[in-house]
């Protein structure tokens, strides 16, 4: 009979999928206008705010720049800058947060 030793547990599972956390997150910045920075995976970051995104892309809106659709895949951080205000976007800190 083979002895078990009950210290070695299974490996872990990675989590499932989508937690919904990542859409609530968008859904906020997107909402509240908050401006954000974006850092792509090639090294090149583009600000504005998110006006628009799904489960493959986001839409960041610029002013004075054409607005830019991402694909999310390409994005290595989102991180926030602060809550546009009549036209006008006040510096914050940058919390920054991973996009999937």
């Amino acid at each position: 009979m083979p002895i078990q030793n009950p210290s070695r547990r299974g490996k872990k599972e990675p989590p499932l999928g989508e937690t919904g956390q990542e859409s609530l997150y968008l859904r906020f910045l997107s909402e509240k206008q908050v401006r954000v920075t974006v850092k792509l995976r090639d090294g090149e970051s583009v600000s504005g705010w998110i006006e628009y995104f799904d489960e493959t892309m986001i839409r960041l809106t610029r002013e004075g720049r054409p607005n830019l659709f991402i694909y999310k895949q390409q994005i290595r951080t989102i991180s926030e800058r602060g809550r546009r205000e009549a036209g006008r976007a006040r510096t914050a800190g940058g919390n920054e947060r991973s996009a999937g």
